[in-house]
C-alpha cells in the first residue's frame, strides 16, 4: 500500500512519521467537520476512540521516549470536543464526551465477544485463522483495571475539558482562543494521566515509575496541545464560512 521508498524513509526518521500521522489525524478532523458540519466532529470523536483502542497497546520510540500510538489519536479527542465548544456551545460539547463514552464501552464489549469465536479449523486455512486471532487476541485482550482506568479518565478529564474551555472563555470573551483550547486541554490532560496511570499501573509498578510512565506521555500530550492549536483556527474559520451571518 504504502511505497518502499516512504516505507525506508520513515523507519530512519520516525519523529517525522509521529508528526505527519498527527497532522494528517488533526487535518482529518477538521476535513469531516468543514464536509459534514457538527456531525463530522461526532465522527471524528467517535474514529479516534476507536483508533485508541486498537493502536494503544502499540509502543514506539519518538524523541527518545518510549509512548504509544494511541496518545496521538486520543489527544485529538480533546480537539475536536473543543471545537464543539468553540463554535456549539458547552452542552452539545458535554454531548460529544457521552457519546464518546458510550462508543468506548460498545468498542470494548464486542472486542471482548469477538475474542470468544474459536480460530477455523478448516485445513486450508487453519494456520493463517489461528495467527491472526492470536495477534487480534494481543491486541484487545485488555485487563479489567485498565479497562476502568481508561473509561475512567475518559470522562473525568473530556467532562473537565468542557467546563475550563468555558470557564476561560467566559473570563476572557472571544479573544484568546489559543488560551482556552491550551488551557483547557493541557489542565484536563493531567487529570486523564494521573488517574488512567495511577489505576491502571499502581501496584503492577510502584508509585515513582506510574508517575514516570505518565510522565512521558503527557509531554507529548503538551505538544499535541500546542499543535493543533492552528487546527483549531481552522476549524473556527470553517465555521465562519459555513454559518457566515453568526460571524
Amino acid at each position: 500500500m504504502i511505497p518502499d521508498s516512504v516505507v525506508a524513509f520513515f523507519a530512519s526518521n520516525q519523529e517525522a512519521l509521529w508528526l505527519t500521522t498527527l497532522v494528517i489525524d488533526l487535518a482529518g478532523t477538521v476535513l469531516l467537520y468543514r464536509l459534514f458540519g457538527k456531525a463530522g466532529l461526532q465522527v471524528a470523536i467517535a474514529t479516534a476512540i476507536i483508533l485508541a483502542n486498537l493502536q494503544g497497546p502499540k509502543l514506539t520510540i519518538i524523541f527518545g521516549m518510549q509512548t504509544s500510538l494511541g496518545v496521538i489519536f486520543y489527544s485529538s479527542i480533546f480537539f475536536a470536543t473543543d471545537v464543539l465548544s468553540e463554535n456549539y456551545g458547552k452542552a452539545e460539547a458535554n454531548k460529544a464526551v457521552r457519546m464518546g463514552f458510550a462508543v468506548s464501552i460498545i468498542v470494548l464489549v464486542m472486542l471482548s465477544l469477538a475474542l470468544l469465536y474459536l480460530p477455523s479449523t478448516n485445513p486450508g486455512t487453519a494456520a493463517y485463522s489461528s495467527s491472526i486471532h492470536e495477534a487480534f487476541a494481543t491486541i484487545v485482550n485488555f485487563t479489567p483495571r485498565f479497562i476502568f482506568g481508561s473509561l475512567l479518565a475518559y470522562y473525568v478529564s473530556q467532562s473537565f475539558d468542557v467546563w475550563a474551555f468555558h470557564k476561560i472563555r467566559q473570563m476572557t470573551g472571544e479573544r484568546w482562543l489559543w488560551l482556552r483550547n491550551n488551557g483547557s486541554t493541557m489542565s484536563s490532560q493531567v487529570i486523564d494521566t494521573l488517574i488512567y496511570s495511577l489505576v491502571a499501573w499502581w501496584g503492577i509498578v510502584d508509585l515513582k515509575t506510574a508517575i514516570a510512565l505518565g510522565a512521558a506521555k503527557y509531554v507529548f500530550k503538551l505538544g499535541i496541545a500546542m499543535i493543533d492549536t492552528v487546527f483549531l483556527y481552522w476549524a473556527k474559520r470553517a465555521y465562519g464560512q459555513r454559518h457566515p451571518a453568526e460571524v
